[in-house]
């Protein structure tokens, strides 16, 4: 077995640029899977790609070695690394998973049979409430019924927050393999559910309760990304770019004062984990984060996507459903929920999701159709 391999289930934005670059540059040999063939045989070719770190004036490239690739349909070999793996990570989207979970049994199967009960650990870098438990349960379908997992499989969940924007078609041109990230790098993740021991990881950040900072991560970077879309577009309708809005000083302030009461409603729920001095730092330090104009996010990227955004669990809706609970306001939230109703921002070609086309169908039956239908308040 090989404890310095760790198989990368997405060799997507974040699977490169984050968990590749993570593991790599602490010393690890880092094994990508990925139904993208073309991607695969780059990363075999060459064996190293390229992460950006747009910095404004600080741009910097870090070149990630000792990479290579298998694609996801190689069932057999796939299932051989994982055998032999040290550490497994997954950053596929809650749609990839289908196709994933079951390559990870057949490979739980493998392992337990070469190495007995030699436990797993299993990254869970996916922007998803609960994680470990919808995983854990897909697996048990999957496994014998007289095999469990829980002793010998960690999955651990995640509180990922490096922003990794859409590259233009020309930057994908000029070199398929470069990726494009922030500077941030802080790796959150739940300390309770290593199997292993903690590995040696630079940027690693073990948390006690996981469930604080997914929450966090919820509640103030993506309700706050979302806010500054919503407002921004509502008032400035023909901007293109989160730092273009946020320069006004109008939209930086409800933005602003919209992550506060979120922060307040977060606070209430884990006072054990947060101060409101520590939240208040962090949405400042956000809201740098969000105006740096060299990561060229737009709104269309932020703000798209509205079932979703505007659901029951996510950003937006999930903390006001806590301020019920709680009794405390959220009048800000809902404003940024009632904008994200007309959000009607474009991509870069002129064109909606198209998800977001069937949503604007339903957003003519009106405001309290949305909030009761699609939000569930």
């Amino acid at each position: 077995m090989n404890h310095k391999k760790i198989v990368i289930f997405g060799a997507g934005k974040i699977g490169r640029s984050f968990i590749g670059q993570v593991f790599s540059r602490s010393g690890y040999e880092v094994v990508f899977i990925d139904i993208n063939r073309q991607l695969i045989e780059l990363l075999n070719q060459r064996q190293q790609y390229k992460v950006v770190i747009k910095d404004g004036a600080n741009d910097r490239t870090l070149i990630i070695h000792h990479v290579r690739g298998i694609c996801l349909d190689d069932t057999d070999r796939v299932v051989a690394e994982l055998t032999d793996a040290g550490i497994v990570s997954l950053s596929v989207g809650q749609q990839g998973l289908q196709a994933v979970i079951p390559v990870l049994a057949k490979a739980l199967i493998s392992r337990r049979q070469k190495y007995g009960y030699a436990p797993l650990d299993v990254i869970i870098a996916e922007n998803m409430r609960n994680a470990d438990i919808f995983i854990r349960d897909e697996l048990r379908k999957l496994l014998p019924e007289d095999e469990t997992s829980d002793q010998w499989v960690g999955l651990i969940e995640t509180s990922i927050g490096k922003m990794v924007p859409i590259m233009t078609q020309k930057d994908i041109e000029d070199d398929p393999l470069q990726v494009f990230a922030e500077p941030y790098n802080s790796l959150i993740v739940a300390k309770n559910g290593f199997k292993n021991p903690l590995p040696e990881v630079s940027f690693l950040e073990p948390k006690e309760n996981i469930k604080a900072w997914v929450d966090r991560k919820l509640f103030i970077h993506n309700l706050g990304h979302a806010t500054a879309a919503y407002l921004g577009f509502k008032a400035y309708p023909q901007a293109v770019y989160i730092w273009e809005v946020l320069e006004k000083p109008e939209i930086y302030r409800a933005t602003r004062q919209t992550m506060l009461q979120a922060a307040d409603i977060l606070q209430t729920l884990y006072p054990d984990e947060f101060t409101p001095s520590q939240l208040e730092e962090h949405i400042d330090d956000l809201l740098h984060r969000f105006m740096n104009k060299s990561l060229g996010d737009t709104l269309f990227r932020v703000g798209c996507d509205l079932y979703r955004k505007l659901g029951p669990e996510d950003r937006l809706v999930a903390p006001v459903q806590a301020a019920i609970r709680t009794g405390k306001p959220y009048h800000l939230i809902m404003e940024a929920i009632i904008a994200g109703i007309s959000f009607r921002a474009k991509d870069e070609n002129g064109n909606y999701l198209p998800s977001d086309m069937a949503f604007f169908d339903d957003a003519v039956k009106g405001t309290q159709y949305i909030l009761e239908k699609i939000c569930k308040l």
